[in-house]
């Protein structure tokens, strides 16, 4: 069983952890916090523990990290 065929239609909301998520409300997708493209959960791969944050690819958790880091905050 994947994750999306577990959960319903819309976005969920999420906990993000060391290399894995809690689903806190259930859903279908995340939006990425750099491109604001839904990523459904079964092809979620790169987030952000400290900004509780979701990336549609390496690209976009790149842009974000280098964004974070010029204004010195946590990645």
């Amino acid at each position: 069983m994947t994750l999306s065929s577990m959960s319903t239609s819309g976005a969920a909301r999420l906990k993000f952890l060391d290399g894995d998520f809690e689903i806190v409300v259930p859903g279908a997708f995340v939006l990425c916090a750099v491109t604001q493209k839904q990523i459904p959960l079964d092809d979620l791969r790169y987030w952000s523990v400290d900004r509780q944050e979701a990336y549609f690819d390496a690209a976009a958790a790149n842009q974000a990290y280098l964004e974070a880091l010029a204004k010195g905050e946590p990645f």
